[in-house]
């Protein structure tokens, strides 16, 4: 991965008490938990802190900590979700492979549509070799659909409820800013600095898991993060 490239802050690792009170969900199968933005979920290639280290302390009683079912990018907050042992692991990646966990994301973008809501059908490919995970709008790469949905506008900015249809690297990012409302403090493909605040106003607000066939699926919401909450303001957020 390069995100080596669009370095901010560092953040430091979770502590065990830091992660658990990150909890918004769990269950005999899956934990659902906050990611706080600037904390990568894997370990890079140079080290450094990130949040798998901390997973030793969501065990809760298992003889194993629980693994990754999907991934979020570092500058990403809000929703992630884990697998609490093998079986479970391999089923919730299975959901997520078939499209079958929706997943809602709140943006705040430069500018805005014009439009309050519609779908962005663009298909997106690799930048190039040195970028790595970095995508362009590609006729020929891979089927990329978005649903969006304005929540309020303000101060030139829009919020923005974004549901991926699929599931691309960087797929809300790359649709954001080539429909010309990149995501506010974007570094890669908006206007964000290279370091330091403001950072990627972006947030996995809600996910709804059907976990079980007899049961109503599992639905978790994230609170907005702090960095985000002038911005939602100003385009109307009430807070909640």
């Amino acid at each position: 991965m390069s995100e080596s490239l669009d370095q901010t802050i560092p953040v430091p690792e979770l502590t065990a008490e830091e992660i658990q009170s990150r909890v918004l969900h769990r269950d005999g199968l899956m934990l659902v938990i906050d990611k706080p933005a600037g904390l990568p979920v894997h370990r890079g290639p140079k080290g450094g802190a990130n949040l798998e280290t901390s997973f030793d302390a969501l065990r809760f009683g298992l003889p194993r900590p629980p693994v990754l079912a999907h991934r979020l990018d570092r500058d990403t907050s809000g929703c992630l979700v884990l697998g609490r042992h093998r079986k479970a692991t391999a089923s919730l990646g299975l959901l997520f492979k078939h499209g079958k966990i929706s997943k809602t994301y709140w943006a705040v973008v430069e500018g805005g549509p014009a439009e309050n809501e519609g779908t962005i059908d663009m298909p997106l490919g690799r930048l190039n070799a040195e970028r790595g995970w970095w995508q362009k709008p590609d006729p020929e790469g891979q089927t990329a659909i978005t649903n969006w949905k304005v929540l309020g506008r303000g101060g030139g900015l829009s919020w923005l409820a974004l549901e991926p249809v699929t599931g691309r690297t960087h797929q809300l990012r790359v649709h954001t800013s080539a429909s010309g409302w990149p995501i506010f403090g974007d570094n890669i493909y908006g206007s964000g600095p290279r370091f330091g605040e403001p950072t990627l106003h972006l947030h996995s607000r809600e996910i709804v898991i059907p976990i079980s066939k007899n049961k109503e699926p599992v639905r978790v919401v994230a609170p907005a993060p702090k960095h985000l909450h002038e911005r939602l303001r100003m385009c109307g957020w009430n807070g909640e």
